[in-house]
């Protein structure tokens, strides 16, 4: 057999649609307990149940030290910006203030490559221990941060979607680009990464508050030149950002109008945080098809809002979510955590019928993974373990400590079924669970991260 042909034996779970919009179990997960994975090339040649594939390949070398762990396609974050690492848990206040205060200083340290190089190099090996094998990446105003993200990703050979912020107005000097070399750096950029190896480009205007009209059209151009690329950016986080946003654009209807009006929401546009939308902000996203991010641990650092999970749902809009860090305002890159803290938001959502319908664990660990390739536009290549998808997952263990496995010895003694023992588990796991929890992390086949 090829050096890169192998076969792990585990419990294996991938999901195939929504369990909130799809509620027969066997419509929406595939779940072997005790499968094996079949790993050919980078991609994933076979999977099923052991009893059934081992007479297929009872002549090949199977790695079976994870049995009875869990193997689950990688994590996908769909927002974070890796430039802001270093100041994670710094006091919050409120989003414009925060910026002023701890965000601006520390992204004008980018501009030097070798600092851009260390820190971008930390940013996805911390990504990797916390499994998460796709990120969609803000750099800073600085070409070198791109550079230096990508670089650092292509090394593990790691889906990254990644750009520079293009910010030139309402921030210090020494950030500021103009709308001339934001594009024509932008432009470089793309014509560098975009669809190399496994990396792809997004167009990054930071927010609008943050960008002239003529910066907003040449983002709009960047994208009409370039049509497969990517656009990231904020949208209505904060009330009083919103407010900001309406006296520097009077004409549009509104805070997505005004990305709109530049040729910026489509079905390649990801908009983080989006918690105070109007109904015509809704019907907008859900009619171009682009998607938003729930970033719940920076939502709640900031103390920006509730976003409004059953709300995007509803059958009459159905936007595309994925879930987002928002690392340095996040307060972790655990997309566990991230899922707990999710948990608590939904929580305390009550839809228009005032009936509370917090995140259930299939539909959580869905979001983290089939529904943030979803949301990217590349479910056709990850979130999923089936044939000829890239082979990106990642390992659970429960039992990382006495408490994690008291609970679990306690599911496994219940009377429960196959499929509700699973969905206790994955949900004692988002609510307990973290780094420890990931045992393992493989990028196209490889292992990149072993605990």
């Amino acid at each position: 057999m090829k050096k890169n042909f192998k076969i792990l034996q585990a419990d294996i779970l991938y999901f195939k649609d929504d369990p909130y919009l799809n509620k027969n179990v066997n419509n929406y997960l595939h779940f072997y307990k005790d499968g094996l994975l079949v790993i050919e090339d980078g991609y994933i040649k076979d999977i099923g149940d052991y009893k059934d594939l081992i007479t297929k390949y009872e002549h090949v070398t199977i790695n079976n030290e994870y049995i009875n762990k869990l193997i689950l396609p990688g994590f996908i974050d769909t927002h974070v910006h890796y430039a802001q690492i270093e100041m994670i848990a710094s006091y919050g206040e409120q989003l414009l203030p925060w910026l002023e205060k701890y965000t601006f200083p520390t992204e004008s340290k980018f501009k030097n490559k070798e600092y851009a190089k260390k820190i971008s190099s930390f940013f996805i090996d911390e990504l990797l221990k916390n499994g998460t094998t796709t990120a969609m990446v803000m750099g800073t105003v600085h070409k070198e941060s791109v550079d230096a993200i990508f670089q650092s990703a292509n090394e593990k050979d790691m889906r990254i979607i990644a750009g520079k912020v293009m910010m030139d107005r309402n921030a210090p000097v020494e950030l500021l680009d103009t709308y001339e070399s934001s594009y024509i750096q932008s432009e470089e950029l793309i014509q560098k990464w975009h669809e190399k190896d496994r990396l792809h480009y997004a167009i990054t205007p930071r927010f609008a508050p943050t960008s002239t009209p003529k910066q907003l059209e040449m983002a709009g151009k960047l994208k009409k030149k370039y049509p497969t690329t990517y656009i990231q950016t904020h949208l209505s986080e904060n009330k009083d950002e919103i407010e900001w946003v309406k006296s520097l654009f009077p004409k549009s209807e509104n805070y997505l109008d005004v990305y709109d009006n530049y040729g910026l929401v489509g079905d390649k546009s990801v908009f983080a945080h989006a918690i105070h939308l109007e109904e015509e902000e809704y019907h907008l996203l859900h009619k171009k098809g682009a998607s938003v991010s729930f970033c719940p641990t920076s939502n709640f650092f900031l103390g920006s809002g509730l976003f409004k999970i059953r709300e995007m749902k509803k059958k009459t809009r159905n936007i595309l979510i994925g879930l987002g860090t928002d690392i340095g305002a996040g307060t972790s890159l655990s997309m566990i955590k991230t899922l707990s803290e999710a948990y608590k938001v939904t929580s305390l959502e009550q839809n228009t019928t005032t009936k509370r319908e917090p995140l259930g664990a299939f539909e959580a660990f869905y979001q983290a993974t089939l529904g943030g390739a979803k949301s990217l536009a590349l479910d056709d290549k990850i979130g999923k373990l089936e044939k000829g998808y890239e082979a990106d997952f990642i390992i659970i263990d429960f039992e990382v400590d006495d408490l994690h496995k008291l609970k679990m010895d306690t599911i496994e003694n219940s009377k429960d079924t196959i499929f509700e023992k699973l969905e206790n588990k994955l949900f004692s796991l988002m609510m307990m669970g973290d780094d420890r929890n990931i045992i393992s992390t493989f990028v196209k086949g490889k292992q990149v991260y072993k605990k």
